[in-house]
């Protein structure tokens, strides 16, 4: 399978859009992927109301030279997404002016979408998820382009060109899926079933400044300098995560797509074409590890089993001083255990699904997660 890395250092909006035509170039042109009329879903990462240079969403640069190129070539381009938390109009138009994308696509003659209904839709690729609720916009449209941000991930380690189609999913049914698949096997298994029916025909992946650490919304910006591009999101997660020293067979997403055989989970099944990815490899990167492992198996006695995986379960920590009570974390709290007490929130730890939804969507990254000593050394086993 063909990847594209294309070397870009800054977010001036010539040399992404230069980048953007060769990574198109890269893979055989445009034509190869979309007809003349096409109407094309460009399904961004916009999280939350983020600003561009705080690397959470993807950026509106990146969107807007994407964009264009697909417009000149006769496509007419439809940007969306379902952020976390309610899916409405309003919620929209808000992210979309916050995160800089109203702006662009009044600017390049892009479609923003505003329809919020959805539909029961079957997927016979799944493995897990036969049938589920989608965003209507997903079949309203011809093609699919995802166009993601290069991020790590408390969850699943890192959130890519895969996890970007969880978007798809409206509003609080994400909050559903957690609730119901709390175990890390699960939910990747479902992640990849989304991103099977969505069936993005090309992924692009902002990886000009993509974020480490606490990420997918509380990490650090970091200087990666690529402009990644691939008809496959599976062997793009790959290239990524090589390129920013993350173990490919860690990320769960990318596991569950080798246990189907769509990946090998290395660079063996993959023809990189463009600079070379030692241009952009960065050893020093900071990545989270899988927050929500149970090391103690189900073949244990229970009371072991249970003693031991709060011993070693990290949990959320919640610093007042900088929540400004908004409610978010407890508004979309899949599992409903946090509660706002003197306007401050409070965690019910005993019902916790360790989903850390509640630290993903805080405004002021007031939400920090505790790991205890042992889960770290454990974690780097």
């Amino acid at each position: 399978m063909i990847v594209s890395l294309a070397e870009c250092r800054s977010y001036d909006y010539e040399k992404v859009k230069e980048s953007i035509i060769k990574s198109i170039n890269n893979l055989g042109g445009v034509e190869k992927y979309i007809n003349k009329g096409d109407t094309v879903l460009l399904k961004l990462n916009l999280l939350m109301k983020k600003k561009p240079e705080e690397a959470t969403t993807t950026h509106p640069v990146f969107v807007r030279a994407l964009a264009e190129v697909l417009i000149e070539y006769g496509a007419k381009v439809v940007i969306g997404d379902s952020p976390g938390g309610p899916f409405n109009e309003k919620i929209l138009r808000g992210i979309y002016k916050y995160c800089g994308i109203e702006e662009i696509a009044n600017e390049v003659g892009a479609d923003l979408n505003y329809n919020t209904s959805s539909l029961e839709v079957k997927n016979e690729k799944g493995k897990i998820l036969k049938s589920m609720e989608v965003a209507e916009m997903v079949t309203n449209v011809d093609k699919v382009i995802s166009v993601s941000k290069l991020k790590t991930h408390g969850m699943m380690l890192f959130t890519g060109a895969v996890k970007n189609m969880f978007g798809i999913i409206p509003g609080l049914h994400k909050a559903e899926y957690h609730f119901k698949m709390p175990q890390v096997e699960d939910f990747s298994q479902a992640l990849l079933d989304i991103c099977l029916y969505a069936s993005p025909v090309l992924s692009f992946m902002d990886g000009i400044v993509g974020m480490e650490g606490a990420g997918p919304s509380a990490g650090v910006p970091r200087e990666i300098g690529v402009v990644l591009a691939s008809p496959s999101p599976y062997h793009l997660d790959v290239v990524a995560t090589t390129i920013v020293n993350i173990d490919p067979l860690k990320v769960p997403t990318i596991l569950r797509a080798v246990e189907r055989d769509i990946v090998k989970g290395n660079l063996d099944d993959i023809e990189l074409v463009g600079d070379s990815i030692e241009k952009f490899k960065i050893k020093d990167f900071k990545a989270p590890p899988i927050r929500s492992v149970h090391f103690i198996k189900d073949n244990k006695p229970s009371f072991i089993r249970d003693l031991s995986n709060k011993l070693l379960q990290p949990k959320p920590v919640f610093d007042h001083k900088s929540c400004i009570g908004c409610r978010d974390c407890a508004n979309n709290c899949p599992a409903k255990v946090i509660e706002m007490v003197n306007k401050k929130p409070v965690v019910n730890l005993e019902g916790c699904i360790r989903c850390f939804c509640c630290q993903e969507l805080c405004p002021e990254k007031a939400i920090d997660i505790h790991r205890p000593i042992l889960m770290k050394i454990l974690s780097k086993l």
